[in-house]
């Protein structure tokens, strides 16, 4: 079957490198430009058009009310989740705006969405980052005569505004979204984004117009990889779940010289976790794991996962890839060779749900990823997971695997897991893993679920015994 399924992987992947579009190797960051610094092509003016020009590579808003809505092809002009930068500058006594979700109006100020304001000097006192008559700011946090950017981000029902990365606005919208009764509008949604000129007293200036479509994913998430690190307490890790709206697994790492080292450890973090709104996880570290702990202890723990970035090299030599001092090159081909056959091997005999931080190589070769991780040596592991019921983690804190290994998975039927694997007490937000169900098509059915006790992983192995 293996040798099926690695022929199946290779001719998947010859398919998917020829067809791949190039433009999206341009776009690793995520960022898409939406202006072209030179015209207005793909805007679109409302009222009064001739208050809308470019000069010196900005869009330029004076003389009467108008809105410049976008209307080109990027998202079909349709965004839910992103991040918007624009820069932005302000002649003395100026007035303008960015609006988002929202769509094109003839005439007048637009009723749909919400406008992230432009204002230092103006007789209105909402100043620059307001999100107006939602969360106003009357504390100046730019000049006039002075660029400055102004960062809007939108992520289900939170709204940030920032402005020189200065967080000036962050506001949830309420379960019962409650629009003021002049804006009524003012409800997330999706929709496009305007900028304003507001009227004939003000001059503002917009360049440098760029969007990050986040994913818009219409199943719930599960950060199925996060430590109490850095000072991160249990309570804290549960409030930012719930603000997030993602169930989070909190995993104890356990193995030779790591926290929880026998029994009695799992006993004590199973009992910190017990009655919590979060998962159990198991981190299993190093080979020697499964001589520490008992088959009856590792089953009570929602699921367990480990990596291949622990092992005893052919030369008996103990590495673990993160540190550099402990890792041995002699030959880069050989040890990726060597890699890939003891990440089979854990894969194939170890007791995991999930395989966490995937394709992970040290750092005097992590540069050589793309040319190192070959098709055939993908497929091998690939086709070890599948066969093995083991998921795919893509792990936002390394960005891996890579989005070509993700695809390649998915059309061999890996089953994947989203983790943060914080080092620290930032969380992030899974950027990674949002670009990658975006990118790769994922969708609900491809990510695995805990399984109830006597269906894990740690079940089928003890029956084996």
């Amino acid at each position: 079957m293996t040798k099926t399924i690695i022929g199946s992987l290779l001719g998947a992947f010859v398919l998917f490198a020829a067809s791949r579009p190039l433009a999206a190797e341009t776009r690793d960051d995520g960022w898409v430009s939406l202006f072209d610094g030179a015209t207005l092509n793909g805007w679109k003016a409302s009222e009064n058009k001739g208050s809308f020009s470019v000069r010196d590579g900005a869009i330029v808003a004076e003389k009467a009310r108008s809105h410049l809505f976008y209307a080109g092809p990027v998202e079909n002009a349709i965004f839910t989740d992103f991040e918007l930068k624009v820069d932005v500058m302000t002649k003395p006594g100026s007035n303008g705006g960015i609006y988002f979700h929202t769509e094109f109006q003839k005439k007048g100020w637009p009723l749909k969405g919400f406008e992230a304001q432009v204002n230092n000097t103006h007789k209105n006192k909402n100043r620059t980052g307001s999100l107006f008559q939602m969360q106003n700011v009357v504390v100046k946090s730019a000049a006039d005569n002075v660029w400055f950017t102004e960062h809007i981000i939108v992520e289900g029902k939170r709204i940030i505004v920032k402005i020189d990365g200065k967080t000036v606005v962050d506001w949830t919208e309420p379960d019962t979204p409650a629009a003021p009764k002049a804006h009524p509008g003012r409800i997330i949604s999706s929709g496009t984004f305007a900028l304003q000129a507001h009227d004939p007293g003000s001059t503002v200036y917009y360049k440098n117009i760029r969007v990050k479509p986040l994913p818009v994913i219409d199943f719930p998430l599960a950060d199925l990889h996060v430590h109490l690190k850095g000072g991160l307490t249990l309570a804290q890790a549960i409030e930012n779940s719930k603000k997030r709206g993602v169930k989070f697994g909190i995993a104890q790492n356990c193995g030779l010289n790591f926290p929880c080292r026998d029994d009695e450890g799992l006993r004590e973090y199973l009992e910190l976790l017990e009655g919590k709104p979060v998962y159990s996880a198991m981190q299993a570290e190093g080979r020697e794991w499964l001589t520490m702990f008992s088959p009856e202890w590792m089953a009570k723990f929602d699921y367990i996962f480990t990596d291949s970035m622990t092992w005893t090299d052919d030369k008996g030599r103990r590495m673990r890839l993160w540190m550099p001092n402990e890792v041995h090159v002699d030959d880069e081909q050989q040890f990726m060779d060597m890699l890939v056959r003891k990440t089979v091997g854990i894969l194939s005999s170890e007791p995991i749900d999930i395989y966490v931080n995937p394709t992970f190589l040290p750092r005097v070769i992590a540069d050589k990823y793309d040319e190192l991780w070959t098709k055939e040596r993908m497929a091998k592991v690939i086709a070890a997971a599948v066969e093995n019921d083991v998921a795919i983690e893509i792990n936002a804190r390394y960005k891996l695997p890579s989005i070509r290994f993700i695809k390649l998975a998915k059309k061999a039927g890996a089953k994947f897991s989203c983790g943060t694997n914080n080092g620290g007490k930032n969380l992030g937000t899974l950027e990674y893993s949002k670009r990658a169900i975006r990118e790769c098509g994922l969708k609900e059915a491809d990510f695995f679920k805990p399984r109830p006790s006597g269906n894990r992983a740690v079940d089928r192995w003890k029956a084996r015994r």
